[in-house]
């Protein structure tokens, strides 16, 4: 099988080095951006074009949510399968005449950070059972943890992601603002960011909480926000709030 992957940045990295480290052949990295194409390139020594598109089995569109419908154009071939791995559009956002199905790979994606593929959760869907087929196989020679997904179910999957991974790391860099604030070095935390993660994979969520909220612990509250000023101060009044009103207190 024949397969490209399309983009170059953060998600099309790490899907073209999890195929080129199991064993997946890629016959083509397009894109546009040359210079991270040819690092992708010169490092997994997969051919790359930013011209022309290569004849394929497959094509896996790994772009930003609001380049996926433009970009699939540019694949004209009728008689092939597309897929997308974003986890909010439905697999009909594919604009052509080929088959068409979204291949979801759950978890956060940076060139800089080495992952496990393996425990990466993907989630299929296809319009028939031969193209499921084929995306499954795939994917189970990357992951452990492949399961099939309706766009609706999928939707959810990236909404508790953003609040699971993107909220949480926008947190880390506020507390980072106030710790650099004071100089006192991001490192002493590291210790509790990993904790109150690890803790979670023993106990509920709403079990492990802890903290002045939780307790309802009025003067240190107070104390906090007239420390905090600006989109910090918001940020502190919001999610106590939101701790309190699950606590009911």
């Amino acid at each position: 099988m024949q397969i490209v992957i399309i983009g170059s940045g953060n998600v099309a990295y790490h899907l073209a080095k999890a195929f080129v480290l199991n064993n997946i052949p890629l016959a083509q990295v397009f894109g546009r951006n040359e210079k991270d194409l040819n690092k992708i390139s010169e490092e997994l020594k997969v051919p790359y074009s930013t011209e022309k598109l290569e004849d394929a089995d497959l094509y896996i569109i790994c772009v930003s949510d609001g380049s996926v419908e433009n970009v699939s154009k540019l694949i004209t071939k009728k008689d092939c399968l597309v897929v997308h791995t974003s986890g909010s559009l439905p697999k009909e956002i594919l604009a052509g005449e080929y088959r068409k199905s979204s291949f979801y790979p759950l978890q956060t994606f940076s060139k800089s950070k080495e992952l496990n593929y393996e425990k990466i959760p993907f989630f299929i869907e296809t319009e028939n059972e031969e193209d499921k087929k084929i995306l499954f196989e795939i994917a189970s020679k990357i992951s452990k943890n492949v399961m099939e997904s309706t766009h609706e179910k999928r939707k959810y999957i990236h909404l508790t992601a953003v609040f699971a991974c993107n909220f949480v790391n926008h947190l880390f860099s506020r507390a980072k603002e106030i710790s650099d604030s004071q100089e006192i070095p991001f490192d002493y935390f590291l210790p509790l960011i990993d904790e109150t993660v690890q803790k979670i994979h023993e106990i509920e969520p709403k079990s492990a909480q802890t903290g002045p909220a939780v307790r309802n612990d009025a003067r240190i509250l107070q104390l906090h926000e007239q420390l905090l000023k600006d989109e910090s101060l918001e940020i502190y009044k919001t999610m106590n709030h939101s701790i309190k009103k699950m606590y009911e207190l």
